[in-house]
Order: C-alpha cells, then sequence, then structure tokens
C-alpha cells in the first residue's frame, strides 16, 4: 500500500528530525566541545604567559634594587639626598604638592645595612597621587612603602591628601682598621731587653 503525500512528508520531516539530531550528537557537538576546550587552554596559557611576565618585571625590579644597594647609597647622608631629590622629581613630574618631607634616621640591621625612614606628605589629583606612587614603586632605589594613608579634602574626590612613610636603605660605612705595629712579626710582643752582666759574673 502506497504512501499518501502527507504520509511522505512526515516521514521525511521525521527523517530529517532524526539526521539532525545525529548529526548533532556526533559531529557539531563534539566539535563545539573541542573548540570550548581550545579557548579553555587558550585562556589558561595567556594567563600563565601574563604571569610570568610579572614575575619576571618584579625580579627585574629585585635586580635593579640590588644593584642600586651595592652600587650607591654608601652613607645617610647620600641615601637622605638622592631619595629626598628623587621624591621631589618625581613629584613634580605627576604634578602632586609635596607639603612636607621628614628623614628620620633608624637603627641598623643586619649585614651593614641601616634604614632612614621618610615621612612624606602631599597633595593633589587622584592621578598625580597615583602615578607618583607608580613611580615610587618601580624606582631602582632600594626602597619601600611600609605605611600609606589617602584622604580627600573636597566632596568631589577630586583633591586628594597622602602621607607615605618610606623606608630606604643604604650600606653602613666600614670600620677603620686598627694599623699593623711597626716592630717585628704581626702578632709577635718585643722581648723585654736582658741586663747585662758584670765583670765579677762573667769571672765566676
Amino acid at each position: 500500500m502506497g504512501l499518501s503525500q502527507r504520509e511522505r512528508i512526515i516521514v521525511l520531516v521525521t527523517l530529517l528530525a532524526v539526521g539532525a539530531l545525529v548529526a548533532d550528537r556526533l559531529v557539531l557537538a563534539p566539535i563545539t566541545n573541542g573548540l570550548g576546550e581550545l579557548k579553555a587552554e587558550r585562556q589558561k596559557s595567556l594567563s600563565q604567559v601574563a604571569k610570568a611576565k610579572n614575575l619576571l618585571q618584579e625580579k627585574q625590579q629585585i635586580e635593579k634594587k640590588k644593584a642600586a644597594l651595592s652600587e650607591g647609597l654608601r652613607s645617610d647622608a647620600e641615601a637622605e639626598s638622592r631619595v629626598a631629590k628623587a621624591l621631589d622629581t618625581w613629584a613634580e613630574d605627576a604634578r602632586l604638592t609635596l607639603t612636607s618631607v621628614k628623614p628620620d634616621r633608624m637603627a641598623g640591621g643586619d649585614k651593614g645595612l641601616k634604614e632612614i625612614l621618610f615621612v612624606v606628605a602631599g597633595k593633589g589629583s587622584l592621578d598625580a597621587v597615583a602615578w607618583f606612587l607608580y613611580q615610587v614603586e618601580t624606582s631602582d632605589l632600594p626602597i619601600k612603602v611600609k605605611h600609606l594613608q589617602l584622604g580627600s579634602t573636597s566632596e568631589a574626590g577630586d583633591n586628594m591628601s597622602l602621607e607615605l612613610r618610606i623606608s630606604a636603605l643604604y650600606l653602613a660605612a666600614d670600620e677603620k682598621s686598627s694599623p699593623p705595629t711597626r716592630s717585628g712579626a704581626a702578632g709577635k710582643q718585643p722581648q723585654p731587653k736582658q741586663p747585662e752582666k758584670t765583670n765579677e759574673e762573667q769571672l765566676l
């Protein structure tokens, strides 16, 4: 018995629907899943590359700070002068007004290192504060921000007040070695002079 035209259409639509479902399960779904996995792997790789770049930049900054510590800042006067000059330069570049810069010498640390603490106060726009802080954090000088306090001097927040405590390390000067003794080898004490024997003792 032949199928009517309506039945043929129903069968054709059913076959097409089944075919589309099979194609989706066997072809489209694996491709879509594969693309999703590739996208996830790509994002993971990009994240790892960004993390590696950040670590490399941090390493370079640490190496620069070590080089600056070993090549310069060998006295409290030099450390105070160079850091104060750098703060003025950064503030001028950021268009930040420094209202106070007070150095305070600290007790010495290990391995001949000593510390100067700078109490810095300033005011300016939010962009100026951000750029000033960026220059402090990325400086080649052996300095570190130990305390940060921000405030707003206007309701709109376009004028900020800044207070920083910056630690600067420098190498303490080596103590002078004691001068060598003039007589004999080092470490030997001069022998006391023996009294000369008299003529009577020589006859005996």
